[in-house]
């Protein structure tokens, strides 16, 4: 593919000249040279629990071969990938947070050109259990010590974090008691929420802070107008999607990028989920409720999420405030049990993986092309935004592709 031409996603593709020379200063005139994309500056991500237990030598057997052949497949479509720090399995026991593993982890992602996110620094839900013990005071103070510990140690890993998480509900989720419900009813919404980012930049001010949450209202919109009014440095605004009932469609995706999109900050679809099973009835409210002993793939449901992963993904990929879309899960059987992972448990690869693979490493993707420079050395590239590589009489260079309008100088 050489110049790619498409007006839904005309804001992430740039044309460019590129004018080579050798080391020693001269034009390559009338040469050929092949050039190639490495990677998006789109964060096409998915949640990624497992490298933990796996680089930590953890799996054992069939369940590490199973693992391994899932990676190859993870690598090989996404950029980006969050990694957990529930405060309840981060740290059970207080004191002793899962640093070391969760690190190696870390690492080795990023060894295998993968981007970080760490999801979530405050939380009600999956929080520290030994948070109970103690005053409202001092649950403050150990949230804000968690936040600064673990934004420093592991900055220049993980850059980009949810910050907090499900804001809304926060103050007066019921379903069982917990610290961070305790210090959200007690200082508010707005005041919490600074705290918890004023914290985040204190430890990295060059951390990308999102705020996240699955409730796409108008309330989500309100408590966001309160937020930035009172001066919360919010990064990105993460939207989740979990769309265990039925595909949003088109029509409401467009109406949920619409009330966003006013507030001028970047979008992140944080969890986006399509199953490829039976879907949860629409009565049900709280998806935590919805409990089966099996909740198989089908043939019929995999054909149906097929065509509306790549609707919902050529719809948000449209949207210039839209950054980064991540999936949840890469394997089925995660949260719920839900067959809602690109691949089924015993590793099969479903069709939504290939036709995800098709857009992002095919219709999106410069593949190696030739090109042959005139004679002032210049060559014409269009693509998406993200890194590339020249190629040319044995040597490699690689270079970045964003809105700049510079022509690009390489010499090699």
């Amino acid at each position: 593919m050489g110049i790619i031409n498409d007006n839904k996603y005309s804001h992430r593709i740039v044309t460019k000249t590129a004018k080579l020379s050798g080391l020693d200063g001269s034009v390559l005139k009338n040469t050929e040279v092949v050039v190639q994309q490495t990677r998006h500056k789109f964060l096409f991500g998915c949640a990624q629990f497992d490298a933990i237990p796996y680089v930590n030598n953890e799996f054992k057997g069939e369940e590490k071969e199973r693992a391994e052949q899932r990676f190859d497949k993870f690598i090989d479509l996404f950029n980006y990938a969050t990694l957990p720090f529930y405060w309840a399995f981060y740290e059970s026991v207080k004191g002793q947070p899962m640093i070391k593993e969760t690190k190696k982890a870390a690492e080795w992602l990023v060894s295998n050109g993968l981007l970080l996110k760490g999801h979530t620094l405050c939380w009600h839900t999956i929080t520290a259990p030994w948070l109970l013990d103690m005053t409202n005071e001092e649950i403050l103070m150990a949230q804000m010590k968690r936040i600064n510990r673990d934004v420093s140690e592991f900055e220049g890993l993980i850059d980009i974090w949810d910050a907090i998480n499900e804001v809304v509900i926060m103050p007066v989720f019921d379903k069982y008691d917990n610290g961070i419900t305790r210090i959200c009813k007690e200082l508010g919404r707005i005041k919490l929420v600074s705290k918890v980012f004023s914290e985040a930049k204190k430890a990295n001010p060059s951390a990308t802070l999102l705020i996240n949450d699955f409730n796409t209202s108008e309330s989500y919109a309100i408590l966001l107008e309160g937020l930035i009014e009172a001066g919360v440095p919010i990064d990105a605004i993460g939207i989740q999607s979990h769309m265990h009932q039925g595909y949003w469609g088109v029509e409401k995706t467009l109406e949920v990028l619409e009330r966003f999109s006013r507030f001028n900050l970047p979008l992140h679809f944080t969890e986006n989920t399509l199953v490829s099973g039976q879907l949860i009835p629409p009565e049900i409210e709280d998806l935590n409720d919805y409990q089966v002993k099996e909740w198989p793939s089908t043939v019929a449901g995999e054909d149906r999420q097929a065509r509306e992963v790549i609707s919902h993904y050529k719809t948000l990929l449209a949207n210039p405030k839209v950054e980064s879309i991540t999936w949840w899960d890469f394997a089925d059987g995660a949260w719920l049990g839900a067959p809602s992972g690109f691949i089924t448990v015993d590793n099969r690869v479903k069709p939504a993986y290939d036709e995800l693979h098709k857009l992002i490493k095919g219709e999106w993707w410069l593949k190696p092309t030739k090109y042959m420079t005139n004679e002032n050395g210049e060559i014409t590239i269009s693509g998406f935004f993200g890194d590339y590589e020249v190629s040319c009489q044995g040597k490699r260079i690689g270079f970045t592709f964003d809105s700049s309008n510079d022509t690009v100088k390489l010499k090699i």
